[in-house]
């Protein structure tokens, strides 16, 4: 490329030969279309895939010559390395992180570059849908064709980063894929958490918290595949730990920012956390029995609450109390109570 390009489309590559050419042909066919198509750039790094996904990467290179930028680690390091070796070799002014099992829906790539031409925002939100290989009805009810990922206002620039940051939380989808960025709000000092799960959770918030001006597109730009073998579908100790720990470095971030003593910031970063809290305890309540390791995991998980949320427990719950969300509130004192017993 001879201009820097505007864009910088990271894949992830891991045993996932049977969707990564779907994946990528969503981009191509994209980029293809569009005049702009030399300001995308398309990194795709193989984290020491075992199966296919290697020798598929070569395939689609040779099929679009020049187009995609491939990578490779020496050694497996998992989905937060990956990511941060491609920030580092990324050139475009913004970074969009798309998962290799997922895809874009046509024109996204092309609205996106509306809104930043117009608009030059430091981050950009978008919605989704949920993509499943046999959707039923029940699925359509659920609105899986398009789920917000923002509770702010659409189709304008935000600058209000506080109450922007209290809308992103409170939904909870602090996915990566949904949140296109500045490369220069990464810096040399942000990147995911290498070998932790809920790793989009603990570093989405503390990009946007760096970022000046926002634009929510309430438009799915993004198919999210479900698969039986994802991180929310194969829960363990770990990963119940890591949900419980995942918004801790945020609020101490947090702490330090002008949003530190934003009402609807810490009622956000609360509800965020305690569904944290609520999602390890239920995983650790269905593994049963009752002993000396699960009673100081419990000690555990309910300290990374503690220390993720602005609000005690007792604040929090009248905080429901007053906005009448007596479910959330009962959920909470559940498990809170269960956390006493263990």
């Amino acid at each position: 490329m001879t201009n820097a390009p505007w864009l910088s489309i990271l894949v992830p590559v891991y045993n996932v030969e049977p969707y990564l050419e779907e994946c990528l042909a969503s981009v191509m066919e994209q980029t293809a279309q569009s005049p702009q198509s030399q300001g995308v750039e398309v990194l795709v790094l193989n984290d020491c895939s075992t199966d296919g996904s290697p020798a598929l990467m070569q395939q689609l290179a040779q099929r679009w010559p020049g187009r995609l930028r491939l990578m490779e680690h020496a050694k497996n390091q998992g989905l937060s390395a990956a990511r941060n070796s491609m920030i580092d070799a990324a050139q475009g002014d913004y970074l969009w992180f798309l998962d290799s099992d997922d895809k874009l829906l046509p024109g996204s790539i092309a609205s996106l570059q509306q809104i930043v031409t117009a608009h030059k925002p430091d981050v950009v939100l978008c919605d989704f849908q949920v993509w499943r290989e046999k959707p039923r009805f029940k699925h359509r009810l659920r609105g899986e064709l398009h789920r917000s990922s923002f509770a702010g206002p659409a189709r304008r620039v935000l600058s209000d980063r506080c109450q922007v940051l209290a809308d992103v939380l409170m939904p909870g989808e602090l996915h990566a894929w949904s949140k296109i960025s500045r490369r220069s709000l990464w810096g040399d000092d942000l990147r995911f958490p290498v070998g932790q799960y809920f790793e989009d959770m603990a570093t989405m918030p503390l990009m946007m918290l760096r970022a000046s001006s926002f634009y929510y597109a309430d438009q799915p730009w993004v198919a999210y595949r479900q698969r039986g073998n994802s991180i929310l579908a194969t829960p363990n100790l770990g990963k119940a730990l890591d949900q419980a720990r995942s918004l801790e470095a945020f609020r101490a971030a947090l702490q330090t920012s002008d949003c530190a003593g934003h009402a609807q910031v810490q009622l956000a970063l609360a509800h965020q956390s305690a569904r944290n809290f609520i999602g390890a305890m239920r995983f650790l309540d269905s593994t049963g029995g009752v002993t000396a390791e699960r009673h100081e995991t419990v000690k555990r998980i309910k300290t990374h609450f503690l220390n993720s949320s602005p609000l005690t427990p007792e604040a929090l719950c009248k905080a429901y109390l007053a906005r009448g969300w007596w479910l959330r509130r009962s959920k909470l004192q559940r498990w809170l109570r269960e956390s006493e017993k263990a």
